[in-house]
């Protein structure tokens, strides 16, 4: 059997999906993005991003948006019982490699300076909401 998880304090899921699942001594978390819990009635606020009314850029801060979502992946960890040090693997999902993998790779060396999980980095062509990173990650529970 699996146990869904819903972390109070993480952004609301996009859809009708847990934050994450235990499964035996594993944590399987949905892919986590960079938006602000409690932001709005949505929390669809993203950090270091600002559209104008016609969806089009007028601030981003690449940098930003991969503290806030490494940020919602520790949240979510520790509201499941398990916790940074416990991530096994990590899969990140950016919408422009050329333009955001240097500044990633930075942010992330910082983050997993001590825990080093498996990584897989991809690019894809959008999000669904508009965000440039994403992260689907495993963890295990002690």
């Amino acid at each position: 059997m699996s146990e869904k998880i819903s972390a109070s304090n993480a952004p609301k899921p996009v859809g009708l999906y847990p934050h994450a699942r235990k499964v035996g001594n594993l944590l399987f978390l949905s892919g986590v993005g960079p938006r602000v819990a409690g932001s709005n009635a949505n929390d669809s606020a993203v950090p270091g991003l600002e559209l104008d009314h016609n969806g089009n850029f007028k601030a981003f801060d690449f940098e930003a948006q991969c503290r806030s979502v490494f940020d919602n992946v520790r949240t979510i960890l520790e509201a499941s019982g398990s916790s940074w040090e416990n991530l096994v693997d990590v899969t990140v999902f950016l919408v422009n490699m050329n333009r955001d993998f240097h500044v990633y790779n930075k942010v992330y060396a910082e983050y997993f300076k001590d825990n080093q999980p498996c990584r897989t980095t991809v690019e894809i062509n959008k999000l669904p909401t508009p965000i440039a990173i994403e992260l689907k990650c495993i963890a295990t529970i002690d």
